[in-house]
């Protein structure tokens, strides 16, 4: 955050960055020391490095939620100084662009322009077949809201709350699912594919720790927090586990005795980088990540794998990287020419 002193902030023009506010330990107190850098900023100076907006995407439409929305007119409380917004999810079909590009994924062949954005969404999640796809496709689909708000409100960048053990969960989740050509815009700091700088200012700091300073600021963040700060007990044998679910209980228990492990799964995916020329490659349909040459689909991944059918040119097919593809269901045609 040095970048965003008053120093560096013209006087005439107010910088602004959106913060994606999960309701989970990290985010929570990210939200805390960003409001206390910038009253001290303002104390100093009279004026603050930048602006901040903070956005909570309301997932309850397709997942369990824990009382967020108590805690979002909490947060707003607590911290009056800042630009609020709750989003649902399925107003990720209310821009042009994301929804040509994700109608592509409904199953069935009839027309959706008669559906509404969250019959939409409904459609999309009833044709997942498993619990990690749902939750990835969840997770995929709010990252790209955020980013569409983040544009539309002109703000420069995004602050992700990510803790040094959540990023090295990610590196091993998302290479597990086939999208570990994405880490370098997903553990670094730095420019995105999107056009919006990606920063992590917990990178460095455990989440036990960060669990931890929740209960000594004054007043306590524990109010605000919808997650719990015990380790996930996800059942090896449990139909709903998801890969995420394990290498977050991977993570969490490791940071206890070896923390330095964590730390060195996040410094070396933090080496990871990617060309320049990448960012102007063909989007997936799902995630809206760059595809090199437009390798889309199980074909695109390489090795004997290479022998599948082209997706790409498929008429009408979804252009999906091989990551997404493992989550989305594919069109009959294109099972069937596979089989």
């Amino acid at each position: 955050m040095e970048t965003f002193r008053v120093r560096n902030a013209s006087p005439d023009h107010q910088r602004k960055l959106l913060l994606a506010l999960s309701f989970g330990v990290s985010s929570v107190n990210l939200l805390h020391i960003l409001d206390c850098q910038l009253k001290t900023q303002t104390s100093k100076t009279g004026r603050t490095g930048f602006g901040l907006d903070v956005l909570f995407i309301d997932t309850s439409s397709v997942e369990a939620t824990t009382q967020k929305e108590t805690s979002f007119m909490k947060v707003q409380e607590m911290y009056p100084d800042f630009n609020y917004a709750s989003v649902p999810l399925h107003e990720i079909f209310n821009t042009t662009a994301n929804d040509a590009s994700l109608s592509r994924l409904m199953p069935g062949t009839e027309s959706n322009g008669d559906y509404t954005s969250a019959q939409k969404l409904q459609r999309l999640f009833s044709s997942l077949t498993s619990a990690t796809a749902r939750a990835d496709v969840i997770s995929t689909l709010t990252t790209r809201l955020i980013v569409e708000h983040a544009r539309s409100t002109g703000c420069e960048g995004i602050l992700w709350g990510d803790s040094t053990t959540r990023l090295a969960e990610k590196t091993l989740s998302e290479t597990a699912k086939g999208r570990g050509f994405s880490l370098p815009w997903q553990v670094a700091d730095g420019e995105s594919p999107f056009g919006l700088t990606f920063n992590y200012p917990l990178r460095d700091i455990l989440k036990k720790e960060l669990i931890s300073y929740v209960e000594l600021v004054e007043p306590s963040l524990s109010l605000l927090v919808c997650d719990s700060p015990a380790a996930t007990q996800a059942s090896m044998s449990s139909k709903t586990t998801t890969i995420d679910d394990l290498m977050k209980q991977y993570f969490e228990s490791v940071e206890e005795n070896f923390p330095s492990i964590v730390s060195n799964v996040v410094r070396t995916t933090g080496k990871l980088n990617t060309p320049a020329a990448l960012t102007s490659a063909p989007r997936c349909d799902l995630c809206s990540m760059p595809v090199a040459d437009g390798h889309f689909g199980i074909h695109g991944w390489g090795g004997d794998q290479q022998d599948g059918m082209d997706i790409a040119a498929t008429r009408d097919a979804p252009k999906l990287c091989y990551g997404c593809t493992r989550s989305i269901p594919q069109p009959a045609a294109v099972t069937n020419a596979h089989t």
